[in-house]
C-alpha cells in the first residue's frame, strides 16, 4: 500500500477534517488511521495503520499481529510488540503498547505495510501459550483460526515440539477443540 493512501490524524489532515471526510463517505477508519473508502482492507493496510506503535527493532505480535493477519474487525485497544533483533531495544513508554522482550527469530517474522510482523503460525503459538495467563486472548485465537485455518496444524506441530513450557496443556486443548470446528 502506498503511504499516501494512509491518513493519520494530525499529519496531512486534522482529525476534524478526517471526521468530515468519513461522514461524506470518502474515507473509512482502520485502527487509528483512515484509508480511502474504495481501498481493500488487506494485511498490509492493517499493518500500516499501526506502524506508529511498532518502533524500530520490534515487530507486531500477539493480538496486534492476529488482527493484522485478518482476525477480528477492530484492532486491539492495547497493541503488543516484541523484540525483533538480538540486541536489546529500549521501548518507548506508552499506555497503548505492551512490550515483550523475548526476541523473535528471523524465520518467525514477515514484512507487511513497512513494519515487521510475527508470522501467523508464531502469532497463534504465542496466543495459545498465553491463554493460561490471559483468557481474554481466546477470542483472538478463535478469530485467527477462522481467518487462517491452515495455521492450526502448524501450531499443533510446533506445540508438540515444546517441552516443559507453561501453557502447553491448555494450548493443546484449545487447538484440538478448534480443529474439530468446521469454518
Amino acid at each position: 500500500m502506498h503511504p499516501a493512501l494512509l491518513y493519520v490524524p494530525g499529519h496531512r489532515l486534522t482529525l476534524p477534517e478526517l471526521s468530515a471526510a468519513r461522514l461524506d463517505g470518502d474515507v473509512v477508519e482502520i485502527g487509528d488511521a483512515y484509508i480511502p473508502a474504495d481501498l481493500v482492507e488487506s494485511p498490509d493496510v492493517r499493518a500500516s495503520s499501526v506502524a506508529g506503535f511498532v518502533q524500530e527493532g520490534t515487530a507486531a505480535s500477539g493480538p496486534t499481529a492476529a488482527w493484522i493477519h485478518g482476525a477480528g474487525d477492530a484492532p486491539p485497544s492495547v497493541h503488543h510488540v516484541q523484540r525483533a533483533r538480538r540486541r536489546r531495544v529500549r521501548p518507548r513508554p506508552s499506555l497503548r503498547v505492551v512490550f515483550h522482550d523475548t526476541a523473535l527469530d528471523a524465520e518467525d517474522l514477515m514484512q507487511l505495510g513497512g513494519i515487521a510482523v510475527a508470522a501467523p503460525s508464531r502469532t497463534m503459538l504465542d496466543l495459545v501459550l498465553s491463554l493460561h495467563r490471559d483468557p481474554g486472548v481466546l477470542s483472538w485465537v478463535e478469530s485467527l483460526a477462522e481467518a487462517m485455518p491452515a495455521v492450526l496444524a502448524e501450531t499443533r506441530n510446533a506445540l508438540e515440539s515444546l517441552d516443559r513450557v507453561p501453557g502447553t496443556r491448555i494450548g493443546r486443548a484449545v487447538l484440538e477443540r478448534l480443529a474439530l470446528r468446521t469454518w
